[in-house]
């Protein structure tokens, strides 16, 4: 959507990065599982934004593509994996229309929610695959304006996965800081 874009676009256009460098907490926590658990190291980063997520994955030894609709973002993004010597394959794309191609053994989701997506990242998994996923909870302690479409209700995010021909190896719900969460690490059947 245009607007989404631009908005994006406008948040990635500062001087500093909109978000730190490092990787998620969620996923720097998980990713050793991850790695032991996985069947080969093809990675998909949905909203990938300024990449962050994608070149933690890509040092970590995964061959990633990472999506976003900020051009501004994927910019950040491929000069910084270009600093560190590394290979991201960043493409811009609407993930309203955009759609997985080819099977991924991990598919990074933060900060983004769209359901009707969820079943088609767990259909492009690799028998095995892993989806790590982490996003705003709609909670109490939630501060600022958000659009309610883009927040998980709680216990949300577990009955999206449910059924899905996997298992839930890790599910937490967050509402104890100021951006309320939600987080899964889902294994595809395999």
């Amino acid at each position: 959507m245009e607007s989404d874009r631009i908005k994006w676009d406008e948040r990635y256009g500062g001087e500093e990065y909109l978000f730190s460098l490092t990787p998620s907490r969620f996923l720097a926590r998980t990713v050793e599982l991850v790695c032991t658990l996985v069947p080969g190291r093809r990675a998909l980063d949905l909203a990938c934004g300024e990449g962050r997520n994608s070149i933690y994955l890509a040092q970590k030894g995964f061959e990633v593509t990472a999506v976003d609709i900020s051009e501004r973002g994927l910019e950040r993004g491929r000069r910084r994996a270009a600093q560190l010597g590394l290979a991201v394959d960043f493409i811009h794309a609407d993930l309203e229309a955009w759609r997985p191609q080819g099977i991924y053994h991990l598919i990074a989701n933060f900060n983004f929610l769209m359901r009707p997506l969820i079943p088609c990242m767990v259909a492009c998994l690799a028998p095995g695959g892993m989806v790590v996923m982490e996003t705003i909870l709609d909670a109490p302690g939630l501060e600022g304006n958000h659009n309610k479409d883009y927040l998980l209700q709680p216990g949300e995010l577990e009955r999206l996965f449910s059924g899905l021909g996997g298992r839930i190896l890790l599910y937490e719900e967050d509402s104890s800081v100021e951006s309320p969460v939600a987080r899964v690490l889902f294994q595809k059947t395999g």
